[in-house]
């Protein structure tokens, strides 16, 4: 099977490019039959996350657990996690969502957040998972940073990994950060930069609130690309030096050669967030573990098939992969 593979997938006709393919869905898509059920745990440093679970039979837990990892600014409650989580229940799996911290109706308690590379928040989710139940199998599955997020965990971790987690597919996942930040910053892209700064920026000024004296709001009227956020605030509450610095350090790109388990990236050619350097072909090319797989069509966290109808491919290919042989590395070719 090749590492980056021909794909199947094609966006319905009246999607006709990247940026419709990722507005609509995220706007528009309604999945109303999945009933969570929260758990707060609380973390090393005595924070909390917020975990929502849907399990395939009520009061019933399954043998087999995926575990979800939203987007920027996201939660258990995006159409993307919905779709999935309600894919994998239908297939007999329990699903657990989680949310990033400060991505729960309830700011959490720290002064940091969350970030690109905070493998240690699902680390911590991942073995809360396996002590409180008897999974005997679990995949990973993340979306945009929540797929960087994966894509660093499973690669720092290596053949070190919980023997239990088997697998782990990622769809559009910005692997160099840097340059997924520049792409983001072009001026076609001005929506989504202005959607996303919004949130930060309410963000930061709640938790000045929180903490007062910690963390000031000053910096924020100025700031106007993801990068200068990054740089005033990400880097310096999680310890990097800088944006740079962030960006080099938690860059899943960086860490694919680590992967021991069938990882599956779906990054689509037409995706507004991601630059060249976002598509890892040259790390991708002959890696026993790792499938590259580039659509031409889907935008970000779009890939859907029949709106109407609530399908969407990426969650089919998800399933898909789960029951993919691993053979021995092909020819990578483009698509």
């Amino acid at each position: 099977m090749p590492i980056v593979s021909l794909s199947d997938y094609r966006s319905p006709a009246f999607l006709f490019n990247g940026h419709l393919q990722t507005i609509l869905p995220a706007l528009f898509r309604r999945v109303a039959d999945v009933q969570y059920e929260r758990e707060r745990i609380t973390t090393p440093d005595q924070d909390f996350l917020d975990l929502d679970w849907s399990l395939a039979t009520p009061g019933k837990r399954a043998r087999s657990l995926a575990i979800l990892c939203h987007g920027l600014e996201g939660n258990s409650t995006r159409p993307y996690m919905l779709g999935m989580v309600r894919a994998f229940n239908q297939q007999g799996w329990d699903a657990l969502a989680w949310n990033f911290r400060s991505c729960s109706e309830e700011m959490n308690h720290l002064p940091c957040f969350y970030h690109s590379g905070a493998t240690h928040d699902l680390d911590h989710v991942v073995q809360h998972a396996l002590t409180e139940n008897a999974y005997e199998r679990v995949v990973l599955v993340g979306f945009s940073l929540g797929g960087n997020l994966v894509l660093k965990y499973v690669g720092e971790r290596g053949d070190h990994l919980p023997t239990a987690v088997e697998r782990a597919m990622v769809f559009s996942v910005p692997c160099d950060l840097g340059a997924s930040a520049r792409q983001i910053a072009r001026r076609d892209n001005y929506v989504y930069m202005s959607r996303f700064l919004s949130s930060l920026r309410q963000k930061i000024d709640n938790k000045s609130q929180q903490q007062p004296g910690k963390l000031s709001p000053t910096h924020l009227r100025d700031i106007r690309t993801l990068e200068e956020f990054d740089d005033k605030y990400t880097a310096p509450l999680h310890g990097f030096r800088s944006a740079r610095d962030y960006y080099q350090k938690c860059s899943s790109r960086h860490y694919l050669g680590g992967i021991r388990i069938p990882t599956l990236i779906v990054n689509a050619k037409n995706d507004p967030f991601l630059s060249l350097e976002c598509y890892p072909t040259e790390e991708a090319k002959n890696h026993p573990y790792v499938f590259l797989e580039i659509p031409n069509t889907g935008g970000h966290c779009g890939f859907c098939l029949d709106h109407l109808q609530g399908n969407y491919w990426s969650e089919q290919r998800a399933l898909q992969f789960l029951e993919t042989h691993v053979a021995q590395p092909a020819q990578a070719a483009w698509v």
